[in-house]
């Protein structure tokens, strides 16, 4: 079993996006103070350490930079890093938040011994910035403490048969055991493995129970620990790597038809479409630019998807050229096969596309359309839901005739004397009407199960009016407290 412990992968993840030369570390929250949750070496050789308040640490180091941890991004990258890990062995799995466990028994010899592998593993890490500890052992238990007894140059290797005797000088918190069963058995004396197999089992599990005997079997290989790897979430990426570094706009283009086909077919095989996709462009010197797009509804069309790139890789500076493409789905949804060519089929498409253009400029969430709610309060019976994330409404429910717009209630003056008929003149917006037709009214009362402000004054009895002056405005009369007011304008 080899296990690979990747101690500042928070860190590590969040400095590839943005790099700070000095003191790094990220924060997370824990009851009501903030406390170190990962730290670079540069941190770390200050004398700050993980868990430690941030306010101690700014003491410590007044010059620490800090962000917040991202902690679903560092879950993402660590299923990254056991996607790749899928080279060395077909059984991958996590071993806890910063680390993997790969069965590679009968893969070693592939890659020139179990040395080899690790050294390979190590290599490759390192070209990508991620600092590694390896363990390999027997057992799962044992390859995890290895991996965390590990130092920078130590290969981490338990030869087979070798397992108690690797074993016995670690820290008895190498074994998986909670901490404060560990902090217990220090009072006792017991700090390392091999003093806890020397001990009889009995009165320490009537004292702790089975756990800590039970990690120590597991790590010896008394009792067994399969590795049940979790599968892995389908990946919807393809990457291209290019002989001579390119900078023109229709050079990039190309590339991205290249990678747009294969990426769609792989979409269409899992009756997928993307919703977001995100292009990637490395340069030489090793930054790169991002392209991202969002799509109106899931879509693997390339030749629909290409021309909503072309905007952004305008803007993109190549720099001294750009030697590798990378495009990716970053979010998909399931998109069952369709018949292409029927009329509504291309209405929709049609559709789809303006507000695919439109939200890539002003934001998805601006682009909205009318739901009929169930509410009979006028300003109720409707709500607005973005285009991109909400299906047409099917047909509205019949009821009374509704003006055009429909705007929170305006005071009528010079109404003259109240009454529960529409006033003959009355004024509005700073403009005299006069009525020549009122047609009502409509009483509606307030919802007694909402504490609504507006409709603090009772009923409501509605009257559509229409006026000499052309407009058709849309009156109501509040009975328990005598006002008219405008609430609304047919068309």
């Amino acid at each position: 079993m080899l296990c690979l412990w990747f101690p500042q992968l928070a860190s590590e993840r969040s400095l590839r996006i943005r790099p700070v030369e000095g003191p790094f570390a990220l924060t997370a929250r824990a009851g009501n103070a903030e406390h170190l949750h990962c730290l670079n070496p540069a941190a770390a050789a200050l004398g700050l350490a993980r868990g430690m308040a941030l306010a101690d640490a700014r003491a410590i180091c007044p010059g620490l930079v800090t962000r917040p941890a991202d902690l679903p991004a560092e879950t993402a990258f660590l299923t990254a890093l056991i996607r790749w890990a899928g080279r060395y062995s077909p059984l991958v799995g996590r071993d806890g938040a910063e680390g993997l466990v790969a069965d590679i028994a009968g893969v070693a010899h592939l890659f020139g011994g179990e040395a080899a592998l690790i050294a390979d593993a190590r290599a490759r890490l390192a070209r990508a910035g991620v600092t590694v500890r390896a363990g390999l052992a027997d057992t799962r238990g044992a390859a995890h403490a290895l991996a965390r007894a590990a130092t920078a140059g130590d290969s981490g290797i338990a030869p087979p048969g070798t397992t108690a005797a690797a074993l016995r000088d670690l820290p008895l918190g190498l074994l998986r055991i909670d901490h404060d069963t560990v902090t217990a058995l220090a009072r006792l004396g017991l700090r390392t493995v091999g003093e806890l197999m020397a001990q009889p089992r009995a009165p320490l599990t009537r004292r702790f129970g089975p756990a800590p005997f039970l990690r120590l079997d597991q790590a010896l290989g008394a009792v067994p620990e399969p590795l049940a790897a979790d599968p892995l979430p389908p990946h919807y990426g393809i990457r291209l790597s290019l002989p001579e570094p390119i900078g023109r706009v229709q050079d990039v283009a190309a590339g991205l038809d290249r990678l747009l086909g294969p990426l769609c077919a792989r979409l269409a095989a899992a009756q997928a479409g993307a919703r977001r996709l995100r292009f990637e462009l490395r340069r030489t010197d090793g930054s790169q630019a991002v392209v991202e797009i969002g799509l109106a509804r899931p879509m693997r069309d390339p030749a629909r998807i290409a021309p909503l790139f072309a905007r952004g890789i305008e803007g993109v500076e190549a720099g001294f050229g750009i030697d590798r493409l990378r495009l990716q789905a970053t979010v998909v949804e399931p998109l069952a096969p369709q018949q292409l060519g029927a009329p509504r089929a291309a209405a929709e498409d049609a559709l789809a596309d303006l507000i695919t253009r439109l939200g890539n400029r002003l934001g998805f969430d601006r682009i909205r359309r009318f739901h009929p709610a169930d509410s009979h309060i006028p300003e109720r019976s409707f709500q607005t839901l973005p285009v991109a994330y909400s299906d047409p409404a099917g047909p509205w429910p019949a009821g009374p005739d509704r003006p055009l717009l429909i705007f929170p209630p305006e005071p009528v003056f010079d109404a003259g004397p109240a009454g529960s008929r529409p006033p003959a003149r009355f004024r509005w917006r700073r403009v005299r009407f006069d009525t020549a037709r009122a047609t009502g009214p409509e009483r509606l009362a307030p919802e007694w199960w909402f504490d609504d402000p507006a409709w603090r004054q009772g009923l409501r009895d509605y009257w559509k009016v229409e006026t000499r002056q052309g407009r058709r405005l849309w009156l109501f009369f509040t009975p328990q407290a005598p006002g008219w007011f405008v609430q609304g304008e047919f068309a």
